[in-house]
């Protein structure tokens, strides 16, 4: 088990995710903004190695506007350096790593434009792995889209699509359920109708389900996780203690973690925790597995790889 969090470090104040209006643009600000994003999130890496902090979510304004015809500059080799730097970071810690393009990437788009588009985007996140040296563990996380029609073929619009797309990307791809519209089962059917691992999404599980139990869905979904795929992805949050119901947690209910915790002791996984306070709740996540059989095996047998 890894625990990690997505995006920005609270702590050292370097966020990485720096961007600006589009109007604005020029290449010396692309690559000025590109080059302190990419210093950040090697900060960022950094701070979670020596905190075991070992599962983290890339920005995807990384690299601002990279999938917009803006850039000129061939980015991966501008900044090749820096992406081995990070890339070595990476496998010598095996940190695992994950991005989630925003809700505009719909893959089961009805117009052609948008599905183009969206699949530029996803392309982008691609290069942003391949720069780094990552194998097919590194996920680009996805929601199924929307709901045009009927669920049905909404559901079969997807798979459609996803057929259409190269291979690379194909490998790297892994869908999430939402709160409202797909349940973990519908993107189930989606895995089996392509093998696209399911990411589970516990506060949306919540939300939005067919009556499954928590065990009883991971059981389901643990069967996509195979091979390259590596570890089953899981992304966790709780409800904020009197806010709406669609409302996340800003910091971590320990109890509630705790909970969850024992709940699933039968599964091994990588944990996001998409809490607003960060890195605040990752360290006490940490605190609260830190014995859990699950995540002492894990550190133990990277400390046997480098000895």
């Amino acid at each position: 088990m890894r625990i990690g969090y997505p995006c920005v470090n609270y702590t050292i104040g370097c966020r990485g995710d720096r961007t600006f209006r589009l109007k604005s643009c020029s290449e010396k600000h692309l690559v000025e903004t590109a080059g302190v994003n990419l210093s950040c999130l090697s900060q960022i890496l950094k701070y979670n190695i020596r905190h075991r902090l070992l599962f983290f979510r890339i920005t995807s304004d990384l690299i601002p506007f990279a999938s917009h015809p803006t850039w000129s500059t061939d980015w991966q080799a501008r900044f090749k350096s820096e992406f081995d730097e990070i890339g070595r970071l990476i496998g010598q810690n095996r940190i695992r790593i994950s991005m989630h393009p925003d809700s505009y990437t719909l893959i089961n788009a009805e117009k052609e434009s948008v599905f183009q588009k969206s699949q530029a985007e996803l392309n982008y996140h691609v290069m942003i792995f391949e720069s780094l040296g990552l194998e097919t563990s590194a996920k680009i996380q996805i929601h199924i889209g929307g709901l045009v029609g009927n669920k049905e073929t909404s559901l079969k619009r997807f798979v459609r699509r996803y057929h259409q797309m190269d291979k690379r990307l194909q490998r790297h791809l892994v869908i999430e359920n939402d709160s409202q519209l797909f349940t973990a089962a519908d993107c189930m059917r989606i895995y089996d109708e392509t093998g696209i691992p399911v990411v589970l999404d516990v506060f949306h599980h919540d939300m939005n389900n067919e009556g499954e139990m928590l065990p009883a869905m991971m059981e389901k979904i643990v069967q996509g996780w195979t091979g390259d795929h590596g570890p089953m992805m899981v992304d966790y949050s709780s409800r904020q203690e009197r806010g709406r119901k669609g409302t996340r947690a800003m910091t971590l209910d320990t109890g509630h973690f705790g909970r969850f915790i024992e709940e699933t002791r039968a599964f091994d996984f990588d944990l996001m925790l998409e809490i607003g306070d960060k890195e605040y709740s990752a360290l006490k996540a940490i605190e609260i597995v830190g014995h859990d059989a699950r995540f002492v095996k894990y550190f133990t047998e990277l400390e046997s790889a480098d000895n």
